[in-house]
């Protein structure tokens, strides 16, 4: 690997991690020894880079720095292709078009040299077959979701039996061919999933749901890593 390409790297690490990275990890993620773990920090420190941090401690980078957005890898080009390819095979409509508007953005600004590998990826992903048509609108779903609001839902089981539910939305997930939306409901006061395409009815409240989205997702994880298995 160039020193230029180890260099951006580098930072690539660190932007990516809100805690200090150790010499170790860097070394090992760029198949590298520490020694030039450590002249590289310094050959960045030296460029002003705001990098903190030192040997034996970790390093961090500063907030407020950033490189320029599109200094992609070819494998960042991949990764990002696969990953909206399948939201726009996978996703609602709106998102689905929001896919296809940034891998146009992305191509625009690209070196003309790496435009190539946007515009003929090496992955694809496969659009989704027979999709399940949601019983609420996606779009105004994830709206509701960033607003911290509530909904009220009409709602039917595997079994086809009705129920009506109160939840605090967090996230939408993608398990094959379906969306699921995943809730704090009120009913059970516990954390429920529910399949978009068995709502039957859905009410956006103006309710705001207790503290933030962001706190509900953290509280969300952490009773999904605590009925984790081992």
């Amino acid at each position: 690997m160039r020193k230029a390409d180890r260099l951006f790297q580098i930072v690539q690490i660190l932007r990516r991690h809100a805690r200090p990275v150790t010499a170790d990890e860097i070394a090992a993620e760029l198949e590298t020894s520490k020694r030039s773990v450590y002249r590289d920090m310094a050959a960045l420190i030296g460029q002003r880079v705001p990098i903190r941090g030192e040997a034996g401690m970790g390093y961090v980078l500063e907030s407020g720095f950033d490189l320029p957005p599109l200094m992609l890898t070819a494998d960042e080009i991949d990764a990002v292709a696969l990953g909206a390819t399948w939201v726009a095979g996978h996703a609602d409509e709106g998102l689905a078009r929001a896919a296809s508007d940034l891998l146009a953005k992305i191509a625009a600004v690209l070196p003309e040299e790496m435009r190539p590998f946007l515009g003929n990826p090496a992955m694809r992903a496969v659009p989704a077959w027979d999709r399940p048509t949601d019983g609420i609108d996606a779009a105004e779903l994830r709206a509701w979701i960033r607003a911290g609001r509530k909904l009220h839902l009409d709602y039917a089981d595997e079994q086809g039996r009705p129920t009506q539910r109160t939840v605090w939305p967090l996230m939408i997930g993608y398990a094959d061919a379906t969306r699921i939306l995943v809730a704090w409901c009120e009913l059970r006061s516990d954390f429920r999933t529910f399949r978009l395409d068995r709502i039957a009815g859905a009410t956006f409240l103006d309710d705001l749901i207790p503290g933030s989205p962001a706190q509900l997702r953290a509280r969300w994880l952490k009773s999904v890593r605590e009925q984790a298995p081992g």
